[in-house]
């Protein structure tokens, strides 16, 4: 850096520098040392840097881009080291980096080995003994699902924020808040970006949003620079590194991260504006031990094709069913990818995310239920650009899927030690959920060919030695636990009054090939490459974004029609605000 004496920085406060708003610039003749705050610092403020420096300081002021800039260019072989490998250093049970530990790699064996043997020996009985142990593992988990959904129906929204209480909240009062927004090959979508976080109903110099952009990726860094970036939003060039992925760069931004409470967005989404308003305000309703709140997903384009519709059906009975029954019924909740909001204090005790899962919010949902944290639901939702082309979706599904799997696999190491903590009934829960979806996704093509075989050929005409029966009682089990499914997608719509997309939930069978087909290939990349990243492209819609506002609702009207809620924009100002630090820091550099 031209404009710092890099001499006179300590990687030891590399993330102290950006989180506090100050850094070393130079030794002056006299002894006193030149900093460079991002905003006016008081005199106990400016004691406290005095002692961390050990001279006479003078104070300059300072962007926050320019802190966050520096910091990362000095230290950027030490943010890459701890944003991959950090929890896998310290905790290497409960990171993705080892895809098999050595205790399942001898139990799998032991039980391929079982099973080979069977098969030679005893044939028939072997394969009626696996075929009843799928369908037994097949219709738990689907009746887990429609009975947690069930329960979730009966809620219209849990957490649910009043106007009222919003109306009351003193926004001289509100913690400072930090938005994660990590964007990959996003230049399609970056202007749309900067306009729906730019509605966000936050006071700016409590508001923070940390763009964190892969350092090769030139496209959506010279968008960026295109696109009107208000003060408050800062660009985090992310130092190039193994795995690039998605938790790894949000790794880098909590390391910067000032907020009391941070929330991470997707490059498409668009909020509703008093999210994270409604988001403080659960908090205040809750003690230390509700680590994270998950807000709704939808679609802005649920109605361009078949594919979004399917797709919005499900992500209905998920986020309105599916996660009100499992927080009603205190078991463990997979987080959504997106619109989570965080304590900062339980997310820095949980070690951020694990770089190496491909599903790092879901297994981040798991690993605070294991340790003794609650997540909970906040009645917002963020709207998403669903997608609408089959390529992109196997792509997409199949990243989803060996996330799962790595998560089944990376929680069930230990397993007799995760049930002292959590309980038997959670860990079942948990082991139905993560391990029963992907497994639920992997059965559909050979259930389907034992329907297949159930209606077309006569009992006396079956392969192998399998009696008829069990062929014909596992296409029944398959016939009634997709018809359960295809239930609880139809409740879907019911919640957000779109009762239009209820007949499509009869065409889920053929989605749910689709699912099959991304599950047999997220199974082999999990052996050939378990830590690939499929990029999932957005910006690929005709329909617009809509203009995030109160309502969230799903279907806004296409492009070259204006959106309803356009006139509901609220204006808001650029500034501002460091973060308290934690102990006598925090004390000593209180803003």
């Amino acid at each position: 850096m031209t404009d710092i004496d890099v001499s006179l920085l300590d990687v030891g406060f590399r993330a102290v520098y950006a989180r506090e708003g100050w850094i070393p610039l130079a030794a002056g003749e006299d002894g006193t040392i030149l900093v460079g705050a991002s905003r006016e610092l008081n005199p106990t403020q400016e004691e406290a840097i005095s002692d961390d420096l050990g001279a006479p300081i003078e104070v300059v002021p300072v962007s926050q881009q320019f802190i966050v800039d520096a910091v990362i260019e000095v230290f950027a072989a030490e943010f890459a080291a701890e944003a991959a490998d950090g929890l896998a250093n310290a905790n290497p049970v409960r990171s993705a980096r080892t895809v098999l530990s050595r205790g399942q790699v001898i139990g799998f064996a032991i039980v391929a080995s079982v099973a080979v043997l069977g098969a030679v020996l005893l044939t028939g009985v072997t394969l009626v003994v696996i075929l009843a142990a799928i369908n037994l593992f097949f219709l738990a988990s689907v009746l887990f699902k429609f009975v947690v959904a069930f329960r979730g129906s009966r809620y219209d929204l849990v957490n649910k924020v009043s106007r009222f209480e919003l109306a009351m909240l003193d926004e001289d009062e509100l913690p400072f808040y930090t938005v994660l927004v990590p964007v990959f090959r996003e230049e399609k979508v970056v202007a749309q970006l900067m306009t729906n976080l730019g509605r966000l109903d936050y006071p700016r110099d409590r508001l923070e949003v940390l763009i964190l952009v892969e350092e090769g990726d030139d496209a959506t860094r010279a968008a960026i620079a295109r696109s009107a970036v208000p003060e408050h939003f800062i660009v985090v060039p992310i130092p190039a590194g193994v795995p690039q992925t998605k938790p790894r760069a949000c790794n880098v931004g909590l390391e910067l991260a000032r907020g009391e409470f941070l929330v991470i967005f997707d490059a498409e989404d668009a909020p509703e504006p008093d999210q994270l308003k409604k988001a403080v305000i659960v908090f205040s309703r809750t003690d230390e031990s509700t680590a994270v709140v998950q807000a709704s997903l939808n679609y802005f384009n649920a109605r361009e094709n078949a594919l979004t519709r399917l797709f919005t059906l499900e992500y209905g009975a998920w986020f309105d069913y599916m996660l009100m029954g499992l927080e009603d019924s205190d078991l463990p909740i997979p987080l959504g990818g997106t619109s989570n909001h965080f304590r900062m204090t339980a997310l820095r005790r949980l070690g951020g995310w694990d770089p190496y899962n491909v599903t790092e919010d879901a297994d981040l949902g798991i690993r605070a239920s294991a340790l003794g944290y609650r997540v909970g639901v906040v009645d917002a939702t963020t709207m998403e650009e669903a997608t609408s082309r089959i390529p992109q979706f196997i792509k997409q599904r199949s990243r989803w899927i060996k996330g799962y799997m790595q998560t089944a696999l990376v929680h069930s190491r230990q397993p007799i030690a995760l049930i002292r903590r959590i309980g038997l009934r959670r860990f079942a829960a948990f082991a139905l959920l993560i391990a029963g979806t992907p497994f639920t996704f992997l059965s559909v093509i050979p259930f389907a060919i034992l329907l297949v075989l159930a209606l077309a050929l006569p009992f006396y005409v079956v392969p192998v030695e399998v009696p008829p029966i069990v062929i014909v009682l596992s296409a029944l089990n398959f016939l009634l636990g997709y018809s359960l499914l295809i239930y609880m997608n139809m409740m879907g719509p019911y919640k957000r009054g779109l009762f239009g997309l209820v007949p499509w939930a009869l065409l889920k069978p053929l989605f749910w090939i689709l699912h099959s087909i991304a599950a047999y290939k997220a199974l082999w990349q999990l052996v050939t490459r378990p830590h690939y990243w499929e990029k999932t492209e957005h910006g690929t819609s005709r329909f617009a974004a809509p203009h995030a506002g109160p309502a969230g609702h799903p279907d806004p009207v296409p492009p070259e029609e204006p959106s309803a809620d356009e006139e509901s924009e609220v204006e808001l100002t650029p500034e501002e605000r460091e973060e308290r630090s934690a102990g006598e820091r925090q004390r000593r550099m209180s803003w």
